[in-house]
């Protein structure tokens, strides 16, 4: 189908989506990301509601939040922050009580989705869920980049494919899904002059942003591999905490092109200073 009134009529704010992706062109090779994201959030979301586990809970609705964002739809995305701000205070009375709204929303937006594209496929559930936070006692593999790379660490595909859609021309992109990923890509690259700029979710699972971030002062690395911050948390707290260490900048979800070009700009520099 790919009819943009379609989205308009059902409520997609697809202006707010074009700030994002630029064109209709680039929303469509991006929305069957949105369909395979969040049948695999939403399988976490029910296990962490569950196990009454309100710390990775906040993590996956978070991140549903985002992509909700990202794609136009606004209501989801306002519940998925209500839930959200409920799992971080650990109000899970609240969560198992809204929680068929966020589910009936989530309905909504994939109906529109799979109309939108004509499609009939059905994504693969992750029927395995991680535990958070791993034991860190050994540094995780990663691999060793032979050109300049920007290392773009977000638990969204969707914002990985973007970011590597604006710099494929110009840059190798290496991606990493979470901080323990991160990590081992980091420390295989310790030696070299390869990563030149490391965009940073900070709420990711199994190994958060600040973990990395900890890894890198550790191992005076924020000279060699300046870091800017990605995140959907703009909270004072967050903030504050991301400036104790030595980052460039700090750039707020959901960005437009224009935003992730401009950090990637000071963070290079930053990196031609030292």
């Amino acid at each position: 189908m790919y009819d943009i009134n379609f989205l308009i009529a059902n409520g997609v704010d697809i202006n707010k989506s074009l700030e994002i992706f630029g064109d209709m062109e680039t929303y469509n090779e991006n929305i069957g990301e949105f369909l395979i994201s969040i049948k695999e959030k939403l399988a976490k979301l029910e296990f962490y509601k569950n196990e009454k586990d309100m710390n990775n809970y906040a993590i996956y609705v978070h991140s549903l939040k985002s992509d909700a964002k990202y794609f136009g739809f606004t209501r989801l995305a306002e519940l998925a922050y209500d839930q959200e701000l409920k799992s971080k205070a650990g109000d899970v009375l609240y969560i198992y009580e809204h929680y068929p709204e966020l589910i009936n929303e989530v309905t909504k937006a994939t109906n529109i989705v799979k109309q939108y594209t004509d499609s009939n496929y059905r994504p693969q559930v992750v029927a395995s869920i991680a535990q958070n936070n791993p034991t860190m006692s050994t540094v995780p593999v990663g691999t060793a980049y032979d050109k300049k790379t920007i290392l773009v660490v977000d638990d969204s595909n969707i914002v990985r494919n973007f970011v590597k859609r604006i710099f494929n021309e110009t840059y190798n992109v290496g991606v990493a899904e979470n901080g323990e990923e991160a990590i081992g890509i980091i420390n295989a690259n310790k030696d070299n002059e390869n990563i030149v700029a490391i965009l940073l979710d900070l709420n990711m699972p199994k190994v958060d942003g600040f973990a990395v971030l900890d890894f890198m002062k550790n191992n005076g690395l924020f000279l060699k591999m300046p870091v800017s911050i990605i995140s959907g948390d703009s909270s004072k707290e967050t903030i504050d905490r991301a400036f104790t260490y030595q980052i460039v900048d700090m750039l707020g979800k959901p960005f437009n092109e224009i935003d992730v070009k401009r950090v990637v700009e000071r963070t290079l520099y930053f990196k031609e200073l030292n």
